[in-house]
This record gives structure tokens, sequence and C-alpha cells, in this order.
């Protein structure tokens, strides 16, 4: 595995957890803004900066709650693409009830770029349609 792609593995690591334990501030410390998501429904989905993001996460969790989630896995994660300051990750993830069990499992695509000396994600597309796709976002004209 080279430099580049232990560096955005880390960097999606940090996401997750930051995600698992609804940590906004250590979610954003990922992104490179503009922030772009190719959602489950083809909608894109652009968050120009931290505050985009954040302006909808009580929602967001409020809607994780309400399906029952309380964790997202990730049982794939691969580099298809790399170069020195971009990798493609490829993962399958899975959302997680209290009990254990498993109810969506969903395979999805992240860009990591390396920006400023700081890897981070700047492109994401998923086949996940739930709890996350009504957050707060611009769209393409």
């Amino acid at each position: 595995m080279t430099k580049e792609v232990e560096e955005a593995k880390e960097s999606y690591k940090r996401w997750l957890q930051g995600f698992n334990s609804r940590d906004r501030d250590a979610m954003v410390a990922e992104l490179h803004f503009p922030h772009l998501r190719l959602s489950g429904s083809n909608q894109i989905q652009v968050w120009d900066t931290a505050a985009n993001i954040n302006a909808n996460f009580d929602e967001q969790t409020q809607k994780l709650k309400e399906e029952g989630w309380v964790r997202t896995d990730s049982n794939l994660i691969n580099a298809i693409q790399k170069g020195s300051d971009k990798v493609h990750l490829t993962m399958i993830q899975s959302r997680i009830h209290s009990d254990g069990s498993e109810y969506n499992r969903f395979q999805t695509l992240w860009i990591f770029i390396r920006e400023n000396e700081r890897w981070g994600v700047k492109f994401r597309s998923s086949f996940l349609v739930n709890a996350t796709e009504n957050t707060n976002f611009g769209t393409l004209s």
C-alpha cells in the first residue's frame, strides 16, 4: 500500500469514527470544500462550507435514530486509483441496528485529495437512499 492510499484510508477512518460518534467537528475535519456528493437518487449535492454541512446535522442524527441506526461499518475499503494528490476509494458500507443486525448495505466511492498538505474527501458517490438524503445542500445548475 502506498503512502497516499494509507493517508486517504486513515482520513476515511477518522471521518467514520466521527460519523458513528456523531461528532460533527471530526467529520468536517476530514472534508474539503466545496464538498460534493452524488446521492443514491442521482442528485448532486454541494456543500460550499462546513456551515452548510452542519446546518442539518441534528436533523440527520434524528433521522438515523428513527431508522434504528447505531453505527455504520465498512466491510471493504479498496483503492481503485491513486496519484500523488488524489486517491479513489471504493467501499461497501453497512448500516447497523442496536442488535448488531445489518439493515442497509450499499456501495460507495469516495475521492480523496491532498490540499494544503492535508488529505480529505472532496467527492462521494453512493447508492444509499434513506435518512441522509434530505440534508442541507445546494444543487448544480
